[in-house]
């Protein structure tokens, strides 16, 4: 399956812990689950215009969760944590 590059990035995870690596040049977005580190790093080349040096990726389960009675789960998701080059990042992240 081709993935266009649009659909690859689902949204910047802005968590207490991911905004700490953001000084480090660490920035973690949600992923399309079938998106490899490939083009993950194309996609961020030609939106951010950024050069990745490290991408790690991981498999987030989904969790059970009640509504009311009845037993449900939330999706599984791809989480993608990237490492720009030294003097690179992202401005979505600094606001």
């Amino acid at each position: 399956m081709q993935l266009d590059l649009s659909h690859v990035l689902v949204r910047p995870v802005i968590t207490e812990k991911s905004m700490s690596g953001s000084s480090m040049g660490k920035y973690t977005f949600e992923v399309h689950i079938d998106a490899n580190q490939h083009v993950i790093k194309a996609a961020l080349k030609q939106f951010f215009s950024v050069d990745a040096v490290k991408i790690n990726v991981m498999i987030v389960k989904g969790k059970e969760r009640r509504y009311g009675k009845r037993i449900g789960h939330t999706k599984t998701w791809k989480k993608a944590i990237v490492t720009l080059k030294t003097g690179q990042k992202i401005e979505l992240f600094e606001s």
